[in-house]
């Protein structure tokens, strides 16, 4: 081959480049999308637990959830229940405030309130308790069982489930459980662990818990005080595909456990019979109690939680979770057609209660989360 034709060959090589590369260009100009950036799958995920600038500013990750808070429950009669938890159960008082005003009703959903909220502490973590004074709301329903969907409890760490035992019983708490179970140890995520239920004087379900060495927050192994602070709080749902896309997807919380609980211990730690759950356990970034679903796998007979269910009924819970973007985060909810008890992000002029604005969401299966920015 002479040189002549070499040259000709690397013309209309170079050529055919050129032509490429045009029709390439002006393809990607009629299609944009068809060629996505290398991390468009990252940013487009519904897994990742951020939300998104949407000015002509450059684009910043907001981490959503910070930190989980108090958790709140409805109370029929507030000294009863200060009673209850500072007397049997160690808690302290941190506050009591008496509250009412528009910013309020709107918050939580109730027109013409006036309630009083007391804030406890068991060791790190703090529970609400709030009495509505105006409007009273409905008792817990009588027939309440631990795998309807309504169903919350608190989980207390003891340091010794015989001794804590012993002394819900001088005090005649009410069993939920028939007695204090121990899981047994081929179930390895939660083997060894100690549980019982009861009931408070408004029928709330509460949890005494009691880790084995090498099992739970090394915290929990402190032997200096009976009853030493709140590990998590538990709710029962239907799906829990379908939860972790609101707390994990939406709300940017992470999963810290798994098992699968069975057996004729968990049965009469639910009093449930046949009960067989998957449980998942979720935790914040900033620390606080977790969130732990309970699925029922069976029986499947747990009911719906009340679509009339208001912050004044007395088997009404709410958990703080603390955000950092309350109107990102309500926007991102709306989308995703997540159901609120508040009418959007209110603001609280006075903040009597710790912050300046949020709002009452609930999630798949009607469980209330107060998203709160200080």
């Amino acid at each position: 081959m002479n040189s002549n034709s070499n040259h000709y060959r690397q013309r209309g090589g170079t050529t055919r480049a050129i032509f490429i590369a045009l029709l390439f260009t002006y393809s990607f100009s009629l299609f944009p999308s068809a060629i996505p950036p290398t991390d468009a799958r990252a940013l487009n995920s519904s897994r990742v637990p951020f939300l998104f600038a949407t000015s002509n500013e450059p684009t910043v990750l907001l981490p959503v959830v910070e930190q989980v808070g108090a958790i709140g429950m409805t109370v029929a009669d507030m000294d009863a229940s200060v009673s209850f938890y500072s007397q049997v159960l160690s808690f302290e008082k941190v506050s009591d405030v008496e509250i009412t005003g528009e910013d309020y009703e709107r918050f939580q959903g109730v027109f013409g309130l006036r309630m009083r909220v007391v804030r406890m502490r068991l060791g790190d973590e703090f529970i609400d308790l709030t009495e509505y004074l105006a409007p009273k709301g409905r008792p817990v329903p009588v027939d309440s069982r631990s795998n309807d969907r309504w169903f919350q409890h608190i989980a207390i760490i003891t340091s010794d489930m015989d001794k804590a035992y012993a002394l819900l019983r001088q005090n005649k708490v009410e069993h939920a459980s028939t007695g204090p179970q121990r899981l047994p140890d081929w179930n390895k995520n939660a083997g060894g662990i100690k549980a019982f239920y009861f009931r408070d004087p408004d029928k709330h379900w509460l949890e005494i818990l009691q880790f084995p060495a090498g099992k739970g927050d090394a915290k929990w192994q402190d032997k200096e005080r009976l009853f030493l602070g709140i590990d998590h709080t538990a709710i029962v749902v239907s799906n829990t595909e379908a939860s972790l896309k609101f707390y994990r997807d939406l709300l940017g919380l992470r999963i810290a456990g798994t098992s699968e609980n069975y057996g004729t211990e968990q049965e009469h730690l639910n009093n449930v019979f046949g009960a067989r759950l998957r449980i998942t356990s979720l935790r914040a970034g900033g620390g606080g109690p977790g969130i732990e679903f309970l699925e029922y796998l069976a029986p499947r007979d747990g009911r719906p939680a009340p679509g009339d269910e208001r912050a004044s009924d007395v088997f009404h819970w709410q958990t703080t979770l603390l955000v950092n973007a309350a109107e990102g985060l309500a926007r991102n909810l709306l989308a995703e057609n997540f159901r609120f008890v508040s009418p959007g992000v209110v603001t609280i002029g006075d903040g009597r209660l710790g912050f300046n604005k949020g709002l009452l969401a609930r999630d798949p299966d009607g469980h209330v989360m107060a998203l709160m920015e200080k």
